[in-house]
Parts: structure tokens; C-alpha cells; sequence
């Protein structure tokens, strides 16, 4: 008698017992059997002795279909290995082929142990064994036992072949050591074997994911000249997208063009990425031509289109269009993803439509999605943006308790922090600092530069410089604006020489000082009074690349104007004037002050009056208060 097997099989929430013996005819199995229920059965049965053959021909069911755990095959391997006489090299092959497809974490140390296992108990290995074998050193890393697998081969009397090539070359890529991938790929063509089609993809894929992209193009134009096929649609879009990703779009939409005059027809992930990329850079009127040419080739977009799309307009600040674009997915029966409800969410938050915001969240969670992290952050964005900070603190609080089973992770503290401090609640703001590091929330660069602004604008300097040395600790590097920050902290706090010295360290840690930076440190040399600096600085920042705004002629000018140095900030005005920038009110209040006070010689006098005669003063319009 046979024995007989209990099987449990859950469905939709009922546990259904039935018993059956374990006589699997194939098409059975196929037919009647998920991957997990015949699993389960094949777990329980360990009697083989009845009819070994219809048990060997249920293995090779079996791993057509998969194995769900590790634990099965291991038990299958022993029993087969038991047989006499043992089965072919074939079975083993097919059984070891299942454990490597198994999810999530394929056995593939188990695997290489079975094969040592056959082989020492002579068991001969074939050209699919030995591929196998080297598949699996690929996995764990070993590209050394990977490559020797190759002399291993030909001592079998199996010549290299391109199953083996593309096995190593995949280990390669996956080991992101690309370039010894790319030379094996010109030696092997050399020698004649041709990698497959799926090969060169991985490559492209590898070299991409790098951001190699000028090596990913060179290895287009050796396939085309070399290879016995031409690059698919597949291989153009990932480049196409990489160009795109690196803002490289003018060569993104040149080969673009290239794939279609080659007669290789675009789909709708090359459309999409392409349309994604030229939003990215603000090409509105490119992408809306992308568009526009991809229905008219009757592609129908997809969900990345759409949600792209609704982004673009909710970032030109058309959210109704976007909001259109939403309704017209879901006539179209395309039903919108929670990236989708977000970039719609943000079109409202970034022009304060808070109350549509929160509808459209509770039609989101409607159509049964769940809100992420990114629509909480969203919306605490906009609370804060339009000064509903309270909302904001309620709804961190929410997701910190647990109301909301989202976690706030850097993004929502750092908005939160962040406008805290520009509201002066800077208490508060170091409370939501302190908790966001004791939740195990890293705060990186956007964190504590806004925290550093609230500390200095509130005169707590030695606090700050403690907190940008905790920064550094932290492994957390200052950007150009945390520096514009600590550097004009100074300088209001008159702690000039020290800014000084802040300066002189960013630009030894070879950061580019930007328009604000270069500012704030010729306001600092104008109120060391070190005007002959600040003018040498305005020189190099020129020099450098970095154009003066209206906020630095300003700067400089009402230095000049303080020192009663009048021909030199007129000649400063001269310039400022013929880039179109406008005197603030503050330097017009000092310039017209000049005209009567009398510490004024009456040449420099004379300078102003000849200045408002040739009607200059018309430039010296109140059109913006002082930024300093």
C-alpha cells in the first residue's frame, strides 16, 4: 500500500482537507496543482518504492513548475541520489536549474555542494552541469571557480559556447566589473562565439545603471557592425533613458531619431522615458510633440505616460489640465497608481489648494490605495508652505503614533523643521530634530542647514557651530547653501573673521561659491571696510563663471556710498544699470541723502547732480526693499 498524504490547501480564508495518493500523472500535476500545492504534497510523501518511475516523471513535473522553498529539492536531491541506479546527469541538471530560479535567495552554495557530491561519487558532468555550476560561482561572487569552469569544459571534450560566455559575462555585470565584461565580449566575438541578444542587453543595462553611457554608445556601433543581429527596442530605450537621466537630451532625442530611420519602431517605454526626461528639464513643448506623435502612431500610453504627464502640468501650474489628464486615463480604463494621485496631490499643494488636496486624498483611498510616505510628505509640504504649520505638527504626530501606519522618514522632518524655523519656532523645531534622531531618522543636509539657519538667525552661534560639527560627525558634508547660511550667520552676528575664515575653508574643500556666497562675503568685506577686497572679489566671481545679481551690485554700491567714495559707486552704478538691475530702496534713499549732507564734498556733489541731470535717476526707483 502506498502512503497516503493529508493536504491542506487554504481558500479565500477556508481550510479544505483532502487526501489523495501521491500517484501525479504529468499533465495532473500541470493541470490541477499551483506551484505551493504540489509543493506541500511533495513535502509529506517519502515513499518512492512503489513506482519509481512515475515518481522520477513527477520530479521533472515538479521542476517545471518550481519550488517555493529551498527544503523540497534538498530532500528530492537525497532520494534521488539513493537510487540504483541513479539517474542521468539530466535529471540532476533539471533539478539544480529549479533551486536557482527559487525566490528570494536561491540555494546556489546548496547547489554547488550537490555537484561536487555527484562528481566525486562519479557521477559525470555534462556542458549543462558545468554552466550551471559556473551560473552559481557568478551568484556568490566567485568569478575566479567561475572562469576555471572554462578549462573544465574543454577537458570534457566541450568547447567554450555562448551559453557559457553569456553566463560569465551576466556574473561580470552583476559584479559591476563592466569593463572586464566588455573586453571578454570583444575577445569572444574574435574568437567567433556570439553572445545572445539578452547578453548584449544586460550589458547595455550594466553600463547605464553606471552612467557609462559614452561606452554604452560605443558598444551600440560595435553590435551594429559585428553582431548577427541588430539592437532591439529594448536596447534603445534603456540608453535612451540613461541619456535622459543624465540630462543628456539633445543625444537622448538623436538616436531617438537614429532608431527610427533604422527601422526599429519606438514603443511605449521609449516614448514614456522619453517624455519623462524633456519634463525633467522643463521641454514642455518637446514632450507635448513626443506625445502627440506617439498617438498618432495609435501607442497607447501607459500609466508611467500618464502619471508623467499630470506631473508636467501640475509643474507649468495647469493642474486643471492635469486633472483632466486623470479623468481621461480612467475613461480609458488605465487606473491611476498612488504615483499618479501624488503628482496630481502636488500640483495642488504647490498652489495652496489644501482643500482639494485632502479630497483628492480621500478619492485615492476610494479607489483602494493606500497613501505613502510621499503623500503624507506632500501634504505636509503644502500645510507648511501656506501656514498651516499646526495641521502639519497634527498630522507628523498622526503617522508618528501610528494613526497612519507610515512612518515620516528625512523628507517630512526636514519640511517640518524647515519651516518651523522660518516661522521662529525654533523650540519646536529642535523638538522635531531630537525626535526624528530618536525614531532612527537619518537628517542630512537639508535638515541641518534649516536648522542651522533658525540657530544663527537667532543669534545662537555656538550652538550652530556645534551642530555643523555634529554634521560633519555624522558623515553629513556641507553643501554650498549650508555655507551661504553659516557664513551670513556670521556676518550679521559680527563675527566677521570667522566668516572669513568659513569662506576660505569651502573653497579648500573645492565647493564653487554661488551668486548668494559671493554676496554674503562681499558684504562681509564691506563691513570689515576692506572695500579694495570686496572689489577683487566681485572681479573673480565675474571671472569664475558667476555672474553679480542686483542684490551684490547693491551690496558693493551702498558700501562705497558709506565710505562717501561717490564716483566709485557710481561707476558701479553705471554697470548695474547696463545689465538692467535697479538700485534697492535703501542705496536710492542713500544716494539722494547725499545731496545734502554735508560731510559731502562738493565735487562728489556735483557727480550727483550731473547724474540726475542726464536723467539717470530714473533708474533709481524703489522696486525692492533691501535684501541685506
Amino acid at each position: 500500500m502506498m502512503s497516503p498524504i493529508i493536504a491542506s490547501i487554504t481558500n479565500q480564508g477556508i481550510l479544505v482537507q483532502f487526501r489523495f495518493q501521491f500517484r501525479f500523472h504529468p499533465q495532473f500535476v500541470r493541470r490541477h496543482y499551483s506551484r505551493n500545492s504540489v509543493t506541500d504534497a511533495m513535502h509529506h510523501f517519502n515513499d518512492v518504492s512503489d513506482d519509481p518511475r512515475l515518481w522520477i516523471q513527477s520530479v521533472r513535473e515538479q521542476c517545471k513548475l518550481g519550488f517555493s522553498r529551498s527544503e523540497i529539492p534538498v530532500s528530492i536531491f537525497h532520494q534521488l541520489n539513493c537510487f540504483r541506479p541513479r539517474p542521468s546527469i539530466i535529471l540532476f541538471n533539471q533539478l539544480f536549474n529549479a533551486m536557482c530560479k527559487i525566490k528570494p535567495h536561491p540555494p546556489f552554495s546548496t547547489v554547488v555542494t550537490f555537484s561536487h557530491q555527484l562528481e566525486l561519487s562519479g557521477l559525470r558532468p555534462n556542458c549543462h552541469s558545468v554552466g550551471i555550476l559556473a551560473n552559481c560561482y557568478c551568484r556568490l561572487g566567485r568569478l575566479d571557480f567561475a572562469f576555471s569552469l572554462l578549462g573544465k569544459r574543454i577537458k570534457l571534450g566541450y568547447p567554450p559556447d555562448a551559453v557559457i560566455i553569456n553566463t560569465l559575462l551576466n556574473g561580470l555585470i552583476v559584479s559591476d566589473k563592466l569593463h572586464h565584461a566588455v573586453q571578454l565580449l570583444d575577445k569572444v566575438v574574435k574568437l567567433g562565439i556570439q553572445p545572445t541578444l539578452v547578453t548584449y542587453g544586460s550589458m547595455f543595462k550594466g553600463l547605464c545603471r553606471n552612467g557609462d553611457n559614452a561606452r554604452a554608445l560605443n558598444l551600440l556601433r560595435n553590435m551594429e557592425r559585428k553582431a548577427p543581429f541588430k539592437p532591439n527596442v529594448v536596447i534603445y530605450s534603456t540608453l535612451i533613458d540613461s541619456l535622459c537621466k543624465d540630462r543628456l537630451l539633445p543625444q537622448a532625442l538623436g538616436l531617438f531619431k537614429e532608431m527610427k530611420v533604422k527601422g526599429v519602431l519606438p514603443d511605449v517605454v521609449t516614448y514614456s522615458t522619453l517624455i519623462r526626461g524633456l519634463c525633467s528639464l522643463g521641454w514642455w513643448d518637446d514632450a507635448k510633440d513626443i506625445l502627440s506623435e506617439m498617438l498618432n502612431n495609435n501607442i497607447a500610453p501607459n500609466i508611467e505616460t500618464y502619471s508623467t504627464l499630470i506631473d508636467m502640468y501640475c509643474k507649468e501650474g495647469n493642474v486643471d489640465e492635469a486633472r483632466g489628464v486623470l479623468e481621461l486615463m480612467s475613461s480609458r480604463g488605465v487606473h491611476p497608481n498612488v504615483i499618479t494621485y501624488n503628482a496630481l496631490l502636488d500640483g495642488y499643494c504647490l498652489r495652496g489648494e489644501m482643500e482639494e488636496a485632502e479630497n483628492l486624498v480621500d478619492i485615492m483611498v476610494k479607489d483602494g490605495l493606500a497613501p505613502d510616505v510621499v503623500t503624507f510628505s506632500t501634504l505636509i509640504n503644502g500645510y507648511c508652505k501656506y501656514k498651516q504649520i499646526d495641521k502639519a505638527l497634527v498630522m507628523v504626530e498622526d503617522m508618528r503614533l501610528g494613526g497612519t501606519y507610515i512612518t515620516p522618514n528625512t523628507v517630512t522632518y526636514s519640511t517640518l523643521i524647515d519651516a518651523l524655523c522660518k516661522e521662529n519656532r525654533l523650540q519646536v523645531a529642535l523638538h522635531q530634530f531630537d525626535e526624528m534622531k530618536e525614531r532612527g531618522v537619518a537628517p542630512n543636509v537639508v535638515t541641518y542647514s534649516s536648522l542651522l539657519n533658525g540657530l544663527l538667525k537667532n543669534a545662537q552661534i555656538d550652538r550652530a557651530i556645534s551642530l555643523r560639527r555634529e554634521m560633519e560627525n555624522n558623515g553629513v558634508a556641507p553643501d554650498i547653501f549650508t555655507y551661504s547660511i553659516i557664513i551670513n550667520g556670521l556676518c550679521e552676528a559680527g563675527r566677521l573673521a570667522e566668516a572669513v575664515e568659513a569662506f576660505s575653508y569651502l573653497v579648500a574643500k573645492g565647493l564653487r561659491p554661488n551668486v548668494r556666497t559671493y554676496t554674503i562675503m562681499i558684504k562681509v568685506l564691506c563691513r570689515q571696510g576692506r572695500l579694495d577686497d570686496a572689489t577683487e572679489l566681485l572681479k573673480e566671481m565675474a571671472g569664475k563663471g558667476c555672474s553679480p545679481n542686483d542684490c551684490t551690485y547693491n551690496t558693493i554700491i551702498k558700501a562705497f556710498l558709506n565710505a562717501n567714495d561717490v564716483a566709485k559707486a557710481l561707476d558701479y552704478l553705471h554697470i548695474m544699470r547696463s545689465k538692467e538691475f535697479a538700485a534697492d530702496a535703501t542705496t536710492a534713499s542713500l544716494f539722494l541723502g547725499l545731496l545734502t549732507n554735508p560731510n559731502v564734498s562738493d565735487g562728489d556733489k556735483a557727480l550727483l547732480q550731473k547724474y540726475f541731470l542726464e536723467d539717470h535717476g530714473k533708474d533709481m526707483r524703489m522696486n525692492e526693499p533691501d535684501r541685506d
